[in-house]
């Protein structure tokens, strides 16, 4: 008995010090800090509760472009993470990096997992989708621009709050009454080449860039400089001259100015809903984006902005299964509906804005459906299905030189226009050259 007492014991002791089955730990780099930040932690704490073989670790990086380049520079040193996030002018870049990335579509196939490429919003995957269809990347974080109004500035301009600024010359004639009042900036705006080229091309249907916007090969050129975006900037130059549309600068700088009640009107993103709610105190919504009646009966579609998830080479069986558990989690309607909510971008699945729509959110919350709407009333079409194009976060950056040099009075928007497709041409042709 007492041998027999012994082994057991010996055994037990064996047993209790062979750890527990330890959890697959998941990489997880992001762009996003304050309340956006939060709302991600939320996420990955959400999920890291709702199973144990998983564990996904999140990590600031930077913004959108210090986290790409961070990303870039971990796999050339073989230390990338699972899930990198990548803005979606990065999106070229990325399918062009070959031997970095695995699709989405594989990661799931050889997961097993359960997955349906036609429950995603088609305006929003068909930015992250090859020719034929497939998921490269899983949409996260989609927004579209639209119009932030200030209603409190308007009333105290004398100006009827609920004027309709469904056009640029309707919104001109309101930037003129709130100069006139006085207003110190009657319009500011985030994200300039975004919203006031890429998607006011989309907008009137406009190419802004040959090769159905890059979609139909690297051999594309921009296409900004034709007589609509002209037109556009040349409007917004005289504006700007006369202290109508103050520029604060190249991201969103001008959000704050927004939030704390200086610019009575704001172009920027869906998404700056979170912001705007929890900081905001002064009676706000949400309006489509303005339309040049002169230049179309309607609007077209607006495109996405924001950024997806791509899913790195290198990494375990194990891992690619924890990935794939984690991007199904972050697709799932209920998970979706809340982000949605929370956030101002777009939900990334019709089950999504199904549900959100039961929820009795956009009855709750006029004008937060805008976005949804704006995206979806229309089929996309080879001008508005998004863009496609090497290089482009360098592109970006000529188009801000000349789209200053406008805005200060420094040089005219044809000539402006003129110099930022033929410098973004000569990346385009580099691009194509180390792409074909």
């Amino acid at each position: 008995m007492k041998m027999k007492y012994m082994l057991s014991a010996s055994a037990l002791s064996m047993v209790m010090a062979v750890p527990a089955m330890a959890q697959t730990e998941i990489e997880f780099w992001h762009a996003f800090t304050g309340r956006l930040g939060e709302l991600v932690a939320e996420q990955v704490e959400t999920f890291n509760a709702s199973q144990s073989d998983y564990v996904v670790s999140a990590t600031h990086k930077g913004n959108y472009s210090e986290t790409l380049n961070a990303g870039i520079a971990a796999f050339r040193a073989g230390e990338q993470p699972d899930i990198l996030m990548v803005f979606e002018v990065g999106t070229a870049t990325m399918m062009a990096a070959k031997g970095a990335i695995k699709p989405v579509y594989e990661v799931m196939a050889d997961a097993g997992a359960d997955f349906n490429s036609e429950a995603y919003i088609g305006s929003v995957k068909g930015y992250y989708t090859s020719n034929d269809g497939q998921m490269l990347s899983l949409p996260f974080n989609s927004s579209t621009p639209v119009l932030w109004v200030n209603r409190d500035a308007l009333s105290g301009a004398g100006i009827d709050p609920n004027v309709d600024m469904s056009t640029w010359e309707q919104v001109g004639e309101v930037l003129d009454q709130l100069k006139a009042a006085g207003h110190d900036c009657p319009m500011t705006t985030a994200w300039q080449s975004w919203i006031h080229l890429e998607n006011f091309s989309a907008y009137h249907d406009t190419p802004f860039a040959t090769k159905a916007n890059g979609f139909e090969g690297v051999d594309t050129k921009l296409a900004l400089n034709s007589p609509a975006q002209v037109a556009h900037v040349s409007a917004m130059g005289e504006w700007a001259q006369d202290g109508k549309f103050i520029y604060a600068g190249r991201r969103n700088e001008g959000g704050a100015n927004f939030r704390a009640g200086e610019c009575a009107l704001f172009t920027e993103s869906s998404a700056g809903y979170a912001g705007i709610k929890a900081e905001a105190t002064f009676d706000f919504e949400v309006r489509p984006l303005p339309y040049w009646e002169a230049l179309a009966d309607e609007p077209q579609n607006t495109i996405i902005g924001g950024a997806s998830l791509w899913v790195m080479e290198g990494q375990t069986d194990e891992e690619y299964k924890g990935v794939a558990a984690f991007l199904n989690f972050l697709s799932s309607p209920e998970i979706q509906a809340k982000w949605h909510q929370d956030t101002g971008y777009l939900p990334i699945t019709t089950a999504a804005a199904e549900l959100t729509k039961e929820q009795g959110f956009y009855d709750a919350n006029p004008g937060t459906d805008v976005a949804v709407i704006q995206m979806t009333a229309k089929a996309p079409t080879s001008n508005s299905k998004g863009l496609r194009l090497g290089s482009f976060d360098q592109i970006r950056g000529i188009i801000d030189e000349e789209l200053e040099a406008v805005w200060s009075g420094d040089k005219d928007a044809q000539s402006a226009l003129d110099s930022a497709a033929a410098r973004g041409d000569e990346l385009l042709r580099r691009f194509e050259q180390a792409n074909r």
